[in-house]
């Protein structure tokens, strides 16, 4: 008897372009592969923004001090090396043609003969004796003579250029070693952010500290929300930056700091997180930049650290590990838990939600005394009329009785 073999059938699916990809619910496009956050500042606070198209290059010559000062070691110590190489053939090339159109190479050896430049027999020696002038070293074995004006006024343009060179590229290097970038390497800021209740108020928090025992000089926080948005005009602005309140009205932006403290920002109706929830949360596209400023104290240089968090490293319910313990005649920070955290009861719920459940807990109370004032209200019509028919039966009574009287 025969039996039906059943054969597997792979049905491909066709390739969709990439409208349709992205239009496609999000059970099928993001759960099959989790789409790659893409920061506008990374966690080493590197800026991930690249330059293209500058066409107007010469605005980078203008200011040559600062783009040799921003440029990478490598080329930095090259164009250091060049310059002064450059010089130095340059004006070494320069003394040679003095001694050739002299003819000084003609009479090498002739005691008869005044030359430019005493012991100057080629090219390799003019080379030599310029760099003697630009660094003034002076060996005193080759030596300008009093009966060559033009190398007179050679030896003047090279000591004035050569202090130029030397002024701007020591003071180029100089600027380049004493930057203040390696020391913002010991201000570190936390892994994640948390949102949780302080003082009954839903506030997101992150923890900054300082490695060094040297510390930072009026030390200052700063936070930027980064969204795009859309205006009510249609206006689509990308990256849009807002400004996250860290203490600015208070002062509590401007930090002491000694120990590892921790940046809280309370959510309320000025805050962008407002009116959203822990579920909300998980789904928004934002990033918070924050910038830690501060003068090194050892050199008064300004100094800043940047960090960010994008939306999944914002833990909802969880507080900061405690890292400052009391020890004998000291207080003793542990950095191995600086990056701790630990679950706490949040409600999930935003801080508009929040606020509306608890204006709706104190409503009875409102709606009690108001429903009073309605009945009451409604009652004095009734009341007036009820009165005004007592009145008038009251008055046909006498009126009866007058006329019983009467008759």
């Amino acid at each position: 008897m025969e039996q039906d073999v059943e054969s597997t059938i792979t049905i491909r699916q066709p390739k969709l372009p990439k409208q349709a990809r992205e239009d496609l619910p999000k059970n099928r496009s993001h759960e099959c592969k989790k789409r790659k956050i893409q920061r506008y500042v990374r966690k080493d606070g590197k800026c991930n923004v690249h330059h293209g198209n500058v066409r107007e290059t010469y605005r980078y010559l203008s200011d040559i001090f600062t783009t040799l000062v921003d440029l990478k070691w490598r080329f930095n110590l090259f164009i250091f090396v060049m310059v002064y190489t450059v010089t130095w053939l340059f004006f070494g090339m320069i003394w040679w043609l003095i001694a050739y159109i002299r003819g000084d190479l003609d009479h090498i050896g002739d005691k008869s003969w005044n030359p430019c430049v005493d012991n100057l027999n080629g090219f390799v020696s003019a080379f030599l004796f310029s760099i003697e002038t630009e660094t003034t070293i002076g060996y005193g074995h080759r030596v300008i003579t009093d009966k060559c004006p033009e190398g007179i006024i050679l030896l003047l343009v090279q000591s004035v250029l050569g202090s130029i060179v030397n002024a701007f590229m020591v003071g180029c290097m100089f600027v380049k070693i004493s930057q203040p970038k390696k020391r913002a390497e010991t201000l570190v800021f936390s892994t994640n952010a948390v949102i949780s209740m302080r003082d009954g108020k839903l506030c997101l928090m992150f923890r900054v500290g300082d490695l060094r025992n040297s510390h930072i000089v009026e030390a200052s926080i700063r936070a930027k929300l980064i969204k795009s948005k859309q205006t009510k005009e249609g206006e689509f602005i990308p990256l849009n930056q807002t400004d996250i309140n860290v203490g600015y009205d208070t002062g509590d932006d401007r930090l002491f700091l000694v120990s590892p403290l921790i940046i809280c920002h309370e959510i309320n109706q000025q805050s962008p997180f407002w009116e959203i929830s822990k579920a909300q949360m998980a789904k928004e596209e934002l990033e918070i930049v924050v910038i830690l400023e501060g003068m090194v104290e050892a050199t008064g240089m300004t100094c800043q650290a940047r960090s960010s968090y994008v939306a999944s490293e914002i833990l909802w319910g969880y507080r900061f590990t405690p890292v400052l313990t009391l020890e004998d005649g000291f207080y003793e920070v542990d950095y191995n838990s600086f990056h701790d955290t630990y679950e706490t009861n949040t409600p999930p719920h935003s801080a508009k939600e929040l606020a509306e459940m608890a204006s709706r807990a104190e409503m009875p109370l409102s709606w009690s005394i108001s429903s009073q004032l309605n009945q009451e209200a409604e009652l004095k019509p009734e009341e007036g009329e009820k009165i005004y028919e007592d009145q008038t039966e009251r008055n046909g009574d006498v009126a009866n009785l007058e006329n019983e009287s009467k008759v």
